[in-house]
């Protein structure tokens, strides 16, 4: 494909994702501009429960939201920031990042990094033994790969990952959902294909750590881990079988949730009265009743 294909294809990618989340409209307690490694380049996020905390440091939860690091979805988490705020005494910190084709990796990983040391530079806000972390789908794959390769075993209390893509150098072709149905808005392969190629243009880094959670070192993992996945999702499998390897082979706490009925997003895109929306609310008790343990 040339330019002007892949703007074109890029531009209906944003077009038809905006339209598919229509939740996109955030509520947050402050909007934060904090500093990157690039001067002048602040990174924006939404603050929960941060106002009015006085001298005293709070437990805090750091989140990237869903994007097929391609779609400008920040905010479609309220809804999650809320409950969990709502059911602990977690500050959360919900938080944007560069996106592709305009910044291709590792630009998402180094705006996370950035995220996480500037909550680290602050402990007298944020305790810094109480440092959880979480992210939906490419949000999630974030939150693995901090926990497993950018930053060292203790830094996080909690490590969340809800339906994330931990195998990019699989084919999407070969990504197949366990429980396949066709009355749920599976991800297609040619939409996935659309994310790879702008995100990792470059075949052969798909296998690097910092791109596919699924080539961290399994050793690398240590403390406490939640894994939710959907059982008519295509990414569902390769989520599993990185939370099983973690489970087995160290001694990791490890968490693992699957939802029948629920597809990629399930909990963005549910209806009212739905099986989705009932697995949604259970996904968000469950997550805060982790992360108060």
């Amino acid at each position: 494909m040339d330019n002007l294909d892949i703007s074109e294809i890029v531009r209906n990618t944003r077009a038809f994702g905006l339209h598919t989340y229509n939740r996109v409209t955030a509520h947050p307690d402050e909007v934060l501009q904090i500093p990157s490694r690039e001067p002048g380049r602040p990174i924006r996020i939404h603050a929960y429960n941060t106002l009015n905390r006085g001298c005293q440091s709070t437990p805090v939860l750091i989140n990237f939201h869903g994007s097929g690091f391609l779609v400008p979805l920040h905010g479609t988490d309220d809804e999650y920031a809320q409950a969990i705020v709502d059911k602990t005494d977690y500050a959360v910190l919900d938080c944007s990042y560069r996106l592709a084709p305009e910044n291709p990796w590792p630009a998402a990983v180094h705006d996370a990094e950035d995220v996480v040391k500037w909550v680290l530079s602050q402990p007298s806000k944020f305790t810094p033994s109480q440092i959880s972390i979480s992210g939906f789908s490419a949000g999630g794959s974030l939150a693995l790969i901090m926990s497993g390769v950018v930053f060292p075993s203790g830094t996080f209390r909690n490590v969340i990952s809800v339906y994330p893509a931990t195998d990019l150098a699989q084919s999407s072709a070969a990504k197949i959902a366990p429980k396949a149905d066709p009355s749920l808005n599976d991800l297609p392969a040619e939409l996935m294909d659309v994310f790879l190629s702008c995100y990792v243009p470059d075949i052969k880094e798909r296998e690097n750590p910092l791109v596919s959670a699924s080539f961290i070192p399994v050793e690398n993992f240590s403390g406490r881990f939640l894994l939710a996945t959907g059982a008519g999702d295509a990414l569902c499998l390769e989520a599993e079988v990185l939370g099983r390897k973690i489970k087995e082979q160290t001694d990791a706490h490890v968490e693992m949730i699957r939802y029948d009925g629920c597809e990629h997003a399930f909990d963005k895109l549910y209806k009212e009265g739905s099986v989705q929306e009932a697995a949604k609310d259970d996904l968000n008790a469950k997550i805060a009743e982790f992360i108060r343990q």
